[in-house]
């Protein structure tokens, strides 16, 4: 068992207790604090102390013991994992598609959890008192790109205070049936859960609502692919660059859909299957070939490029790039094809 001892000082006093440990002991939380005092793990001047409001006074020892982190629920499973980068306190992967990052009806194996308890076994410290990977943002399931998980407890706070304040450099490829207009700028239109389909989640009417969290998108089209139509020359799809200033759940993917351009292959809000291009003569062949393509895409066209941000305990700054997935850069060269006379 470990033990941290912390002796108060005189600006300590008056604090409660379970703030006093999460500021004063070395990665430990607030919350991990309270549950730790009322669990009887700290003790004052030797004395057991169960009231985590209880005040704090100077010049006592403050002990805070920790026990073995308990095992983890999700069993560990071998699966093979794409490491960029690894130290005592995180690790950064690139997630393939199809994986879905927690177990959940359904999904209660093959999960990236499942992955990282395998790996890093031996290697937890014990994030919350349970032998786990510390998840502090997620990829959805047919998303891929990088991903970073917390080893320790001290990286799961640091990591979750970073994201909570946007600290982090997020770079998303998306593919789009059309393209928003103009092709570059920026989304600022809250999300919040659909009224119709609890499974969703949608623009909201009303920013102002309690029920609408602010959500901003700054995006520029890369490239563009065929027309939709000779006339107005608007693309038929196009590859785009999003960077998150915020993280909701299914952010680019929402808002990408109420700017008229949703991604292709979208199973929840793509409304259709394919695109819609026009067809120059004598281009039958890889106007069939491109269409076909966007049409057979069996996930949203989403990838995480990049994840940068400053090391919670080190303060080293990171910075991390996955190429595209094969299934993406097949789909782009496809579209390439289109005719743009």
């Amino acid at each position: 068992m470990n033990q941290i001892l912390i002796t108060s000082q005189a600006a300590d006093a008056g604090q409660r207790l379970d703030a006093f440990l999460g500021a004063r002991a070395e990665g430990l939380s607030r919350s991990r604090a309270k549950t730790l005092i009322e669990e009887g793990a700290v003790t004052v001047d030797g004395a057991v102390e169960t009231n985590p409001r209880a005040p704090v006074k100077e010049g006592l020892v403050y002990a805070v013991n920790l026990p073995p982190p308990v095992p983890a629920m999700p069993e560990a499973e071998a699966i093979p994992l794409e490491i960029l980068y690894e130290d005592a306190h995180i690790i950064i992967l690139n997630k393939a598609a199809g994986m879905a990052v927690h177990p959940a009806p359904g999904s209660q194996d093959g999960t990236l959890v499942n992955a990282l308890l395998h790996h890093c076994q031996g290697q937890l410290s014990g994030i919350g008192g349970v032998e786990r990977p510390g998840i502090v943002h997620r990829l959805d399931k047919l998303t891929s790109g990088v991903m970073v998980a917390a080893k320790s407890e001290a990286a799961h706070t640091g990591l979750a205070a970073l994201f909570e304040r946007h600290d982090i450099d997020r770079v998303y490829r998306a593919v789009t049936r059309g393209s928003p207009r103009p092709l570059s700028g920026t989304i600022d239109a809250a999300i919040a859960r659909s009224e119709n389909d609890r499974k969703k989640m949608s623009v909201h009417r009303n920013p102002d609502s309690p029920a609408a969290r602010r959500a901003v998108t700054h995006y520029k089209a890369v490239e563009t692919f065929g027309y939709k139509d000779r006339a107005t020359r608007l693309p038929a799809a196009a590859l785009l660059e999003c960077r998150l200033e915020t993280g909701r759940t299914h952010q680019i993917r929402v808002h990408m859909a109420h700017a008229g351009a949703p991604l292709i292959g979208d199973p929840v809000y793509g409304r259709q299957t394919g695109i819609m291009a026009w067809k120059a003569p004598g281009s039958e062949v890889n106007y069939e070939k491109a269409l076909a393509a966007a049409r057979a895409f069996s996930r949203q066209a989403l990838h995480a490029a990049v994840l940068g941000f400053v090391h919670p305990v080190t303060g080293q700054t990171l910075r991390f790039e996955a190429p595209l997935p094969e299934d993406m850069t097949a789909l782009i060269a496809a579209l390439r094809k289109l005719p743009v006379d």
